[in-house]
């Protein structure tokens, strides 16, 4: 028989335990989607960013609140969302997967694989967006973060923690200079994050392998969104890139993120905007564009020691088209860094590599950051170069020029030989300091042929190392240039003259 007695002390037992849980989300219906972009019905009680899931399994992002409906950005492809399918909110906000695991990845912005190497596992997760560190929560900017590029590192020093906008016309090299300052942070235990940003897929395949045949990926995230990617994606991508950055950051570590670039982003923002009916404005821009570069650069900060010490370097590129600085996005991003590194198209078709122009580019924050020894040796190079540019339009309608005018000319033409450097070939900072030191001083006065110039760049670097190797050592360590150190860099320069003179004589024989 049937034991009631048991029958219904289990049943209290579990009437005991029950709890009673009410799971309650906000539903919407699909009125339309179309182009990345679905309109809800219902959902009165979803925020702006929120995370909706669809019945599909597909994801979007809340961009509009209106009186009657709500706009939202699919993260998969339009398939995904159809009219009548059921949206529900999921209280959160975007996140994307964080850690040290992403090192040597190439990653999608949602953190999917790229690279067939199987699936990113990592520890941790991180919102999309966070706020900026506040005012109290930085610190001045102290070390340097040294791009191994003469032209910059000399004239527009970057600083750990600061936002150094890279700017020009399409084909000057400024994805070149940004590699080449990732190239440049081999052993420095900085943990570098490259950014792709509606860029040519064989493009960014070509950057990828530069890293690679370097060793550079050991210590570099790739976050790509290319040009075939949706609007959305390439919205998204630098928030992401930003996010996997902090979190090096946060953990007391020194991080560069590198954005290719903020023209794409603006643009597929844009489009997203007019798509979700958003009110346009100048050039077709939402009004809140400012805000989409300012609470995405804002993040780049040194932390006090309170917060751990780490630091994140941003290194946002802009095109501008026929040079000019002035248009809506270049303005924006320019009042928003710390200053700009300004690439020429005149100079480029010249053949100065990096084509840096010392007239406007300026740092604002890494000259204190700057080496001691660096900034004692090129002090007054900024203002020599403009000099030296100024001359040369004169120099084309004179063929009478004083004995001054000469000589600035010759020096200036040497300075300019010294700055051409080839792409993925970074100096360390002790070799640009010797060629610096002796250009500045007029060691290389008498040296006119171009060609002893390029031989004095290209040998001297091996010849300081192998005979006063202490030197380098002491600089490097130090960053100060002490009168000791100045006298056997002197005879380190003439004894590599006398025995490139002496070579120049056997071949002549």
């Amino acid at each position: 028989m049937l034991d009631w007695k048991n029958v219904a002390a289990e049943l209290k037992n579990r009437l005991d335990g029950y709890e009673r849980r009410t799971d309650i989300r906000g539903a919407g219906v699909v009125l339309s989607a179309g182009d990345g972009v679905v309109q809800l019905d219902g959902l009165g009680g979803c925020k702006l960013n929120e995370l909706l899931e669809f019945d599909s399994g597909a994801y979007a992002i809340v961009m509009n609140l209106e009186e009657d409906r709500v706009g939202a950005v699919l993260l998969g492809n339009d398939a995904q969302a159809a009219v009548g399918m059921r949206a529900y909110g999921t209280g959160q906000v975007l996140s994307v997967p964080v850690g040290k695991e992403l090192l040597g990845r190439v990653v999608s912005p949602l953190g999917q694989p790229l690279d067939n190497l199987g699936r990113v596992h990592t520890q941790s997760l991180r919102p999309l967006e966070s706020p900026a560190p506040g005012i109290l929560d930085r610190k001045p900017v102290s070390k340097p973060m040294e791009t191994g590029l003469m032209a910059i590192d000399a004239m527009v020093p970057i600083g750990r923690g600061q936002r150094e906008l890279i700017i020009g016309d399409r084909q000057t090299g400024k994805t070149s200079v940004a590699v080449d300052t990732i190239l440049n942070q081999a052993g420095k235990n900085i943990a570098c994050v490259y950014v792709a940003i509606g860029q040519k897929a064989s493009s960014v395949a070509q950057i990828i392998e530069k890293l690679r045949g370097a060793g550079a990926m050991e210590y570099t995230i790739i976050v790509c969104a290319t040009a075939s990617d949706s609007a959305t994606m390439q919205y998204i991508a630098p928030y992401a890139g930003c996010a996997m950055a902090e979190w090096f950051m946060e953990n007391g570590r020194d991080a560069l993120v590198v954005y290719d670039d903020l023209t794409k982003h603006a643009v597929s923002y844009r489009a997203m905007s007019l798509l979700l009916r958003r009110p346009p404005g100048r050039e077709a821009y939402p009004g809140d564009v400012f805000y989409l570069h300012s609470r995405l650069l804002e993040r780049a900060a040194s932390l006090s020691q309170a917060r751990g010490g780490g630091t994140m370097t941003a290194l946002p590129i802009i095109e501008t088209q026929a040079g000019d600085i002035s248009a809506y996005i270049p303005t924006n991003v320019i009042s928003i860094t710390d200053g700009q590194i300004f690439l020429d198209t005149e100079l480029f078709r010249e053949g100065m590599r990096p084509a840096v122009s010392g007239g406007l580019s300026v740092s604002r924050v890494g000259g204190a950051a700057q080496e001691k020894a660096m900034r004692k040796v090129s002090g007054q190079l900024r203002l020599e170069l403009a000099q030296y540019r100024e001359l040369q339009v004169f120099a084309q309608f004179s063929s009478d020029m004083d004995e001054s005018t000469q000589d600035m000319l010759r020096y200036g033409g040497i300075l300019s030989e010294l700055l051409k450097q080839k792409n993925d070939a970074p100096l360390s900072m002790p070799v640009q300091v010797a060629l610096l030191y002796a250009a500045t001083r007029g060691i290389l006065s008498h040296m006119t042929p171009i060609e002893e110039i390029r031989a004095f760049k290209k040998e001297f670097p091996a010849y300081l190392t192998g005979t006063n190797p202490h030197v380098v050592h002491s600089l490097q360590k130090s960053g100060e240039l002490p009168p000791e150190a100045e006298e056997e860099l002197v005879r380190a320069i003439r004894g590599w003259e006398a025995e490139y003179l002496a070579r120049q004589a056997a071949d002549a024989l």
